[in-house]
């Protein structure tokens, strides 16, 4: 049984400027309102504090449609309002992203750390508990989901009542809610049944991906509820509970025609992926988004040849009907094609510690390692660092170059220094948005293996995949 603060509403201390801007908003909001004529649309505010920013300006969006770039102010704060605002969910960019609810005429205050972005997150103002809501279930729905592998040994009936008594408490939740609440909009229901339910429906796609081998041994009635499955709800398609429940659907529907567990990222796969695509999905704009995320998966995560990256980009553009993504993939594409092994590795420009330019190619005199990471990931910096290190010490053949995506020189070289990692050993891009485009860099968890040729051996790896040990000494046995 889950404790009771299970469900808790995030409540960072708030800073006394920002309860000065809560009041100042409380205050002028009102008496906007009450000069406005009845025939005119009301106004939407939305602001807040970001504490430890990473960039002067926050950027609100709608799916892909960004409708505004905010900057902050001297105190990193930022206030921005509309008249043009509709109900619906909306985004906010600040290095990552989290989605929130709006009404014409809410006056959202927020306040967020980046050092723990998710967690930091609180609304207040006309408006606020509904996004509160929202965001603990957002949380809940992440831990849950940290715990999930563990739980795939589970029978399935075993496991299906596991995740019941975990939607029960949401439910409850719900209800809680419902009693302060004089009516809720038909949109905000759909949220919070996606965020309870198509969670919910996402956990036993995951499960069945897990354990497909034995698929054959679960019973139909385990997928009942897919029946209740609307593909075309053009409202959700950007709110991740439903998002990634079709994302997952359509991995298992796409195993399930191959009668193989293969490879997610193959062209066998990708490809039948995007006829699935193609045969369910009516509604235009969920059906480029699903098309666009397998092309991208594909082309970033796969290791085909040539022939077929070109072959993939044909079918994309038969179904995909999106300009905007069209061009994106097709550029991507292209840039597959020169990542593919057997390719000379792009000439990349790098910073060193000492602060001079270096391209890649005057750096590589043996087999190379490259792998990445970043100083806003700390744990994940120190993983990679302490499993390229247990990697050189049996492959002293080759080099491990650490390679960071941040854009700070500074931050960057102070890192090294006080982790003290080898100084000859770490590089900086120079310029980080070409070089992640020219190197299909999407992750932290990328490594590319290079010969002392610059020829690409593996354009696409991870240093701890259980063979990755095996191909760098393949590699070797092939010299």
């Amino acid at each position: 049984m889950l404790e009771a603060s299970y469900f808790c509403c995030p409540c960072p201390e708030t800073s006394l400027i920002l309860i000065r801007k809560l009041l100042l908003i409380a205050f002028v909001v009102p008496i906007l309102f009450s000069c406005m004529h009845n025939d005119v649309p009301q106004s939407t505010w939305i602001g807040g504090e970001i504490v430890n920013p990473t960039s002067g300006y926050v950027v609100f969006a709608q799916g892909d449609r960004v409708i505004d770039t905010v900057p902050l102010d001297s105190n990193n704060f930022f206030l921005y309002n509309s008249n043009d605002l509709k109900e619906g969910l909306y985004i906010l960019r600040h290095n990552e992203t989290q989605v929130f609810y709006l009404q014409p005429g809410d006056s959202i205050m927020l306040h967020l750390n980046t050092v723990d972005f998710d967690e930091s997150l609180a609304y207040s103002g006309k408006g606020s508990q509904k996004n509160n809501l929202l965001m603990e279930y957002f949380l809940v729905n992440e831990q849950e989901n940290l715990n999930l592998p563990s739980w795939y040994g589970l029978s399935p009936a075993e496991f299906t009542k596991k995740i019941d008594s975990l939607r029960v408490l949401k439910e409850e939740r719900y209800q809680e809610f419902l009693k302060d609440q004089k009516e809720v909009p038909s949109l905000f229901e759909q949220t919070v049944r996606a965020a309870i339910d198509y969670d919910y429906y996402m956990k036993k796609e995951l499960y069945a991906l897990a354990n497909f081998s034995r698929l054959s041994s679960i019973d139909p009635s385990f997928f009942s509820y897919r029946a209740q499955v609307d593909t075309e709800n053009e409202a959700l398609r950007y709110y991740y509970p439903y998002y990634r429940y079709l994302l997952y659907y359509l991995d298992n529907l796409t195993l399930k025609k191959l009668a193989a567990h293969g490879d997610r990222f193959s062209f066998d796969f990708s490809n039948t992926r995007l006829e699935m695509i193609d045969s369910l999905i009516k509604n235009d704009s969920i059906r480029n988004t699903l098309s666009r995320n397998t092309a991208l998966r594909f082309y970033f995560n796969g290791k085909e040849e040539e022939a077929l990256l070109g072959k993939f980009l044909a079918k994309f553009q038969q179904i995909n009907n999106l300009p905007k993504h069209n061009s994106e993939v097709k550029r991507v594409a292209k840039t597959a094609s020169t990542m593919v092994n057997g390719k000379t590795i792009p000439h990349i420009a790098l910073l060193t510690t000492e602060n001079t330019s270096e391209d890649l190619h005057d750096l590589i005199h043996k087999p190379t390692v490259l792998f990445f990471w970043s100083y806003k990931s700390p744990t994940q910096a120190i993983k990679n660092h302490n499993r390229a290190a247990e990697l050189k010490s049996k492959f002293p053949e080759y080099n491990f170059y650490g390679i960071n995506t941040d854009n700070h020189y500074r931050q960057w070289r102070n890192y090294v220094l006080q982790e003290k990692y080898n100084e000859k050993e770490e590089f900086q891009l120079e310029n980080p948005i070409d070089s992640e485009h020219s190197l299909l860099l999407n992750n932290l968890s990328k490594a590319i293996i290079i010969d002392k040729d610059l020829k690409i051996l593996e354009g696409n790896s991870n240093m701890f995949h259980q063979n990755f040990e095996q191909l760098l000494l393949g590699y070797l046995n092939r010299r």
